[in-house]
């Protein structure tokens, strides 16, 4: 069983940059795929990164923030980040991080099989 914590939420204006941060414990960290998924009230819960252990393998990103957010994770620290740079209001939103016992990165909710609590994140203009 994996557990899953994140932190590094707040508010902040728009342009602004926030780190995520989302600690494991629990399972063998370097052996899951790891990643950053938010979502809005009523709204299903959207992708935004994955990164897998997989040193030879590229993050994979959700169209709306490459070029603004970063995915990477410390093995040593059982911890994943989200880098989060040039915020916009429409980033808002409760962000998840997740964990799947897979190969590959998915952008798909269901493949992971652990999840935070989730970190509140507002941007204001």
């Amino acid at each position: 069983q994996v557990h899953l914590v994140e932190s590094g939420g707040g508010s902040v204006q728009a342009g602004g940059s926030l780190r995520l941060s989302c600690l494991a414990s629990g399972g063998t960290f370097n052996h899951y795929v790891l990643g950053w998924f938010r979502q809005t009230p009523g709204k299903e819960r959207e992708f935004v990164a994955t990164i897998t252990w997989r040193s030879s393998a590229s993050p994979d990103y959700a169209d709306s923030v490459k070029g603004r957010f970063t995915i990477s994770r410390d093995n040593a620290k059982n911890t994943v980040y989200l880098q989060m740079i040039n915020l916009k209001p429409e980033d808002t939103a409760v962000y998840y991080c997740a964990a799947a016992a897979r190969w590959s990165e998915s952008s798909n909710p269901d493949h992971y099989n652990y999840w935070g609590q989730g970190t509140q994140v507002t941007v204001f203009s």
